[in-house]
């Protein structure tokens, strides 16, 4: 971030208080209390296209005219249960991408390269369980963390063989469509970057581009699957932005797959990071499973 940028207005506003939060600065002041943030690229051309498409549930632009950096008020946050907050940013999110959505034309390459890119990372991890469950079963005593996911691993396993066979099923419906759906995505989505005060606002647009709704939506929940009643969410969206059947399936098969156990640290520590993956299989499995029993009658 541009150094000089920041003590000038620093010296303009003489704040009162000044923090640093992650890539953020926020300046206290009398007259008025600011956000700078770093100018990765012109803020101004997206909101233009936001405030055309009525969509207007962002922080407001003081100045982003200095070099390198960006001044926006400062949106407060109020306090709230966690998931009122996430029922509330559900909404602006499926308005966000309802209001600017479009078709574009795209040729049987791209949807090749969705499928190659999510089977790569699906054998990548099942070797990588396979190999950690050979190395660990040819132990004479292993530690209760290795004996643990000797004990569970069956469930990972079957995690990805879901994964497997709705990747196939899901291309065979896609490969050969022209038309991709994309909307303007947040692409940081999270509950800390969802503030209420006077109305709601999604800060922090540094990243967002135009691309399919569900990469917002798998954002969301692989941060957030423990805490939050994501079937609820995803219901919530539904009602405002409805996923057409292969952007469900999609959506479902790249949360489906387990993410690689961290095996540093202490027994407790390596013991805690396997549980951590078994729970984020078992509530994606409970998420999931009332749409395939439905499908099944």
């Amino acid at each position: 971030m541009n150094s000089r940028s920041i003590e000038q207005i620093k010296e303009a506003y003489k704040p009162y208080k000044y923090t640093i939060k992650g890539n953020a600065h926020i300046l206290n002041s009398t007259s008025g209390d600011i956000v700078i943030k770093e100018k990765k690229k012109d803020p101004k051309e997206l909101y233009d296209y936001l405030y055309s498409r009525n969509f207007s549930n962002m922080p407001p632009i003081v100045d982003d005219n200095r070099e390198g950096v960006v001044i926006y008020s400062y949106v407060p946050d109020t306090s709230m249960p966690k998931e009122q907050k996430a029922s509330d940013l559900i909404k602006v999110l499926a308005n966000l991408h309802q209001k600017t959505t479009y078709y574009k034309e795209v040729s049987t390459d791209e949807y090749k390269k969705i499928y190659e890119k999510i089977k790569e990372q699906i054998d990548y991890l099942r070797y990588y369980y396979d190999t950690t469950f050979d190395e660990f079963f040819k132990e004479v005593y292993p530690s209760p963390s290795h004996y643990f996911l000797l004990t569970n691993i069956s469930k990972i396993l079957a995690a990805f063989d879901f994964a497997s066979h709705e990747l196939e099923s899901w291309y065979e419906k896609v490969v050969d469509l022209k038309k991709y759906r994309v909307c303007q995505i947040h692409n940081k989505v999270s509950l800390e970057h969802f503030h209420k005060s006077d109305k709601e606002y999604l800060i922090s647009w540094e990243d967002s581009r135009r691309d399919s709704p569900v990469l917002d939506l798998i954002k969301f929940y692989q941060d957030e699957y423990f805490d939050l009643p994501y079937q609820n969410l995803l219901a919530t969206y539904q009602k405002i932005n409805p996923l057409s059947d292969e952007e469900k399936q999609l959506f479902f098969i790249v949360i489906s797959i387990p993410f690689k156990v961290d095996f540093k640290g202490s027994e407790v520590k390596v013991y805690q990071n396997i549980r951590e993956v078994l729970d984020y299989v078992y509530k994606t499995e409970e998420l999931i499973r009332p749409y395939y029993a439905v499908e099944k009658e």
